[in-house]
């Protein structure tokens, strides 16, 4: 049986909605961005899967930038997150908005 474009859909929906909850409930940095990377993961999903049914490639193309995108975000994110664990010793957002000077 094969799996058609709906089920798809569905899939990348349910994804994209655990990753907003997911950064709205969420106050541990890292799985904020671990919610942001499966926001965008449930986006490439779609834009893979819309591209496979009309026979395109731009949407492949656009999904690998996508990834390289993600990449560099994970990078400097992880990056932020190290400086700041070193500085505040804590990574809980609601702690972030008492950094000064």
């Amino acid at each position: 049986m094969p799996v058609t474009i709906d089920t798809y859909v569905i899939v990348s929906m349910v994804l994209f909605s655990l990753g907003v909850m997911g950064v709205m409930l969420r106050r541990n940095a890292i799985l904020v961005f671990m919610s942001v990377e499966l926001m965008l993961n449930a986006t490439n999903l779609a834009l893979a899967s819309f591209a496979n049914q009309w026979g395109s490639e731009s949407g492949h193309l656009f999904v690998f930038f996508i990834i390289t995108v993600a990449a560099a975000e994970v990078a400097v994110g992880l990056a932020l997150i190290v400086a700041i664990f070193r500085s505040k010793k804590s990574i809980n957002i609601d702690e972030l908005h008492q950094m000064e000077g």
